[in-house]
């Protein structure tokens, strides 16, 4: 699914982002990425989502090679994931329909699969009564659970998380990852950053940690969660 091999990140003033990771994960894993600010963690996402380049090294996604991918060929590699990010990136002046729908609008989706995927997605994290709201009159938990279903309409293999639950409150960050658990349950690889450390204690999933460029720990030995064969 996602592999580092070797990698190293120098931005243009001297600061060494990544030094070196080596990192692989699996297909239907839930990863935490943690560490403190200026740690990496914001780069080792940019590089998977093609934002940055790295100097040396190689990543794999979805068995291919990021370093042979054109850029006109980049926003069709982002179409297997998606992202959640800590602002919720709402668009004020469309309905929560409309911002889930955008991010199929995108990617060329018709106006019949649009009409009956959108309501299905928002129904799964728990908003099909909020459907014709707009994002000021919903709570920052609801906020994120449009950004969350916008991620999910186009039926991703991996959710990137940039720092998820950073502008809501406490109580609601466990409904969030709760909700990540649930799709990652269902089979989708999720790679999440977050510095509370409350939430990673409460899920126990695999946490990879970062400092000063380099993959200090890998709790690679917790178990899978795998879908119900039923």
């Amino acid at each position: 699914m996602i592999e580092f091999i070797d990698v190293f990140k120098t931005y243009g003033n001297g600061t060494e982002a990544l030094r070196g990771v080596n990192l692989k994960v699996e297909k239907g894993e839930f990863v935490f990425i943690v560490g403190s600010s200026g740690a990496g963690k914001s780069t080792f996402l940019k590089l998977i989502t093609c934002e940055e380049a790295p100097n040396s090294g190689e990543i794999i996604v979805n068995g291919r090679k990021l370093s042979t991918v054109k850029k006109r060929d980049i926003p069709y590699v982002r179409r297997t994931m998606g992202m959640v990010f800590q602002d919720f990136r709402l668009i004020d002046k469309m309905t929560v329909f409309d911002n889930v729908a955008f991010a199929m609008h995108v990617v060329g989706a018709s106006q019949r699969e649009i009409k009956k995927r959108v309501p299905y997605i928002l129904n799964l994290v728990g908003l099909k009564e909020k459907i014709n709201c707009r994002p000021k009159e919903l709570s920052g938990g609801e906020q994120q659970r449009v950004g969350l279903a916008r991620a999910l309409v186009n039926n991703p293999s991996m959710i990137i998380a940039d720092e998820p639950t950073g502008n809501i409150d406490p109580a609601l960050s466990f409904e969030i990852v709760g909700l990540l658990s649930e799709i990652n349950r269902r089979g989708t690889t999720v790679l999440m950053v977050t510095h509370e450390h409350r939430l990673v204690k409460h899920f126990r999933r695999r946490v990879v940690e970062i400092h000063d460029g380099l993959v200090v720990a890998d709790s690679c030995n917790l178990a899978l969660e795998v879908p119900d064969e039923n």
